[in-house]
């Protein structure tokens, strides 16, 4: 690589303050950084001696969503050969699903490079290294068959209301990949949630994801209508193990556990924010399994087990509660946001007939609300304080 580090030095002069390509440092100085380690300096304190930057540890984030793009790809065909009624080997689901998102990741990274290179440009600053794990996200928040065109619109709604209008990265107070869904849910409804099959088979071939099962049917347990369904396998562990119609990324939870175990040991995520929002979500669940009895309302009798492995509860609390922009930032704080994460998932699964799955919802709402949990906390330790010194 020692060539391609020489052509690189060598071309650099070019993009430097008063040559005519200046305008485009943001583009060289993001290729240089992404091959190469930098060896920029920190202009202003606090100084820290480290061996890896901010781009080395979105990179690393990139890479532990790979696995579930691979799952994605072979679910994709596993439930086209499903619904074609045929048998097709592992290797042909793979490159069956393949062709089938590898246009979505395409579109996605064009739109999510072309914003932000733009507002770099404009705005006179590098380009920041956040778009790569946001634009790797938000395929897998979408079900296969998306349309191309509103995906663009959806990532380039996510890349500038979501983040630049606020100024950038760091500066943003809502996930840029949960606003680009989010866009996508409102907008243009029909095409990411209702009873059809999120997956590419035959025209009229469809049925009901796990979420929507007790959503549609009154006076009943979920469990027993999850086991009654015979088009698909939703029991616990085929829920938790993916082989079930869902967005690209979401349905593999075994393969989401093992990232999110990943990422906590390299501390690039919080601990705190997944107890919290598991613990959330058990809690909320047994309070509405005690209250099921007395309702018509399905959704309620969901036991916790079953909220944890149904719908995109395990992808959204592992790759996007935990974001560390949009999150609380004290530990305590992080509990508390987790924590309610969790509760208003099963509050909005289980309430909302029009919205069976609620993660998406409760991360954006806790956005908003993590600078507020962060005050109070921040307040409670100055208040502890002031007592104990003033005795």
């Amino acid at each position: 690589m020692q060539w391609l580090l020489k052509y690189i030095l060598k071309i650099k002069p070019n993009f430097e303050e008063g040559q005519k390509l200046h305008w485009l440092y943001p583009v060289y100085e993001a290729t240089e950084t992404i091959l190469f380690s930098t060896d920029e300096k920190t202009k202003s304190a606090p100084h820290i001696r480290d061996s890896i930057d901010i781009k080395r540890v979105m990179i690393l984030v990139v890479i532990t969503l790979i696995p579930c793009y691979i799952f994605g790809a072979i679910n994709v065909g596993y439930q086209n050969a499903i619904a074609l009624g045929i048998e097709r080997s592992l290797i042909g689901n793979l490159i069956f699903g393949a062709i089938t998102i590898v246009p979505i990741i395409a579109v996605t990274f064009i739109a999510g490079a072309f914003w932000e290179i733009l507002f770099a440009i404009v705005r006179k600053h590098d380009i920041s290294e956040g778009f790569l794990v946001t634009c790797a996200l938000i395929p897998l928040t979408m079900p296969p068959s998306i349309p191309l065109w509103q995906l663009f619109i959806a990532t380039s709604f996510g890349i500038v209301i979501g983040k630049e209008i606020f100024g950038g990265v760091g500066m943003n107070i809502f996930n840029p990949a949960l606003t680009a869904r989010c866009f996508i849910f409102f907008s243009y409804p029909s095409k990411i949630s209702g009873d059809m099959v999120w997956l590419v088979g035959p025209d009229g071939y469809s049925g009901a994801t796990a979420l929507s099962v007790p959503a549609t049917t009154k006076n009943s347990d979920a469990v027993t209508l999850l086991e009654n369904v015979s088009q698909f396998d939703y029991s616990w562990l085929n829920l938790a193990s993916g082989w079930i119609p869902g967005s690209i990324g979401e349905t593999n939870k075994f393969i989401i556990f093992a990232a999110a175990l990943i990422l906590m040991a390299m501390k690039l995520i919080s601990w705190r924010v997944i107890l919290g929002g598991v613990s959330g979500l058990f809690a909320m669940a047994y309070v509405g399994n005690l209250i099921a009895p007395y309702t018509d309302n399905s959704m309620l009798s969901i036991p916790a087990h079953y909220h944890l492995v149904m719908g995109s509860f395990a992808f959204g609390l592992t790759f996007m509660a935990t974001e560390p922009v949009t999150g609380s930032h004290t530990d305590t704080g992080r509990l508390f946001y987790g924590f309610f994460v969790g509760v208003l998932t099963v509050i909005i699964r289980s309430i909302n007939p029009a919205y069976p799955e609620g993660v998406m919802l409760a991360i954006l709402l806790m956005n908003a609300f993590a600078s507020l949990i962060d005050y109070f906390v921040v307040k409670v330790n100055v208040n502890r304080r002031m007592s104990r010194y003033a005795q």
